[in-house]
């Protein structure tokens, strides 16, 4: 087996440059990084784990709490976590909350103090005092994406100010019969996001003087649910709204699709928009905010890389609300039809 006095006389340098290139701690040049990986590689060389967590306190692995990874959005900031912790040379593991009380206490007193992690990422999960005060004992870089938790750095969009936006646009648009299908307001872990854009909606319609009974129904946070919702919102035309704000962009994709079945001609006769860049979306040519996931998973890994390379003083927590991009598609967005 190759040993690190290998690679350091192949790349022409000392046993500790070579260390610190390897292992990414301490300051080497570019080039001599480069060279001394190369060599690794040529003999192959792997670095022992155990050997540079006993001599650097790390572990280089990232604990990461998520409670689901078969929906979309969880399942794109999972990708954006993974390849930025792959490309620093970080391992991740991963623990899926669970709805149980006592199992979801078990993975903050028990699990993320049992193993060894460098940090922990929070994904999509409203802490309660407890479980931050659990996660601040550990005593590592914690980060969270979804929304503001206290004495945490997070990572999010405004979610009222989105469901604002898209229903402004609607109003714009000229429709005054404007409906919501959202999440339920009663069954939300994360971050009261169901209420959040329910809120940016009403104070769209108030500002513009068209608050109404019957402006909101719950639905599951799914296509079948915005199917569902939307079969039942549309198959009377008295009462049938001209445009539909979306709470993510499964539901709008349900609406446009119940529509289809109903016969409604989507946008000369209902305008939908969603929210999330969801990857079906141009195939439908819904017109959407885009939240770019991924991308808050990476820039979360970023935080956590700040927090645990080398800096003379503790780094303040920060607040950081992640842009959007409007894509506006008229496939789903169109003025009222005049009657």
């Amino acid at each position: 087996m190759s040993a690190i006095a290998d690679v350091a006389r192949l790349a022409g340098v000392s046993k500790s440059t070579a260390s610190r290139a390897l292992s990414g701690n301490g300051y080497v040049s570019g080039a001599t990084r480069s060279r001394v990986q190369s060599a690794a590689a040529d003999i192959g060389y792997i670095p022992s784990s155990i050997a540079s967590s006993l001599a650097t306190g790390l572990t280089r692995n990232v604990g990461v709490v998520i409670p689901f990874v078969n929906r979309w959005f969880f399942a794109e900031v999972l990708e954006g976590i993974e390849s930025a912790l792959i490309s620093a040379g970080y391992d991740l593991t991963l623990y899926r909350l669970h709805d149980d009380a006592a199992r979801r206490q078990h993975i903050f007193d028990y699990l993320l103090r049992r193993k060894r992690v460098d940090a922990v990422v929070v994904v999509g999960i409203s802490l309660n005092p407890l479980e931050v005060g659990s996660l601040t004992a550990l005593g590592k870089p914690i980060v969270g994406i979804g929304g503001e938790i206290p004495a945490i750095s997070t990572v999010s969009i405004d979610d009222a100010s989105a469901s604002r936006f898209l229903t402004d646009h609607l109003v714009s648009l000229g429709h005054t019969r404007i409906m919501h299908l959202g999440g339920d307001q009663h069954e939300q872990m994360d971050f009261a996001v169901h209420t959040q854009r329910l809120a940016g909606f009403r104070q769209a319609l108030a500002t513009a003087g068209l608050s109404h009974r019957g402006d909101f129904r719950a639905v599951a946070y799914s296509i079948p649910g915005g199917y569902a919702g939307a079969l039942a919102v549309l198959s009377d035309p008295s009462s049938r709204p001209t445009a539909i704000v979306a709470g993510c962009d499964e539901i709008a994709i349900g609406v446009i699709l119940a529509a289809r079945q109903l016969g409604i001609a989507v946008p000369a006769q209902l305008s939908v928009v969603g929210i999330d860049g969801h990857a079906l979306a141009e195939m439908f040519g819904l017109t959407t905010l885009e939240q770019h996931p991924t991308e808050q998973g990476q820039r979360a890994v970023q935080l956590i890389l700040d927090r645990l390379g080398p800096h003379t003083g503790a780094i303040p927590n920060e607040r950081i609300t992640m842009p959007v991009d409007f894509v506006v598609r008229r496939s789903s967005t169109a003025p009222p039809r005049r009657e």
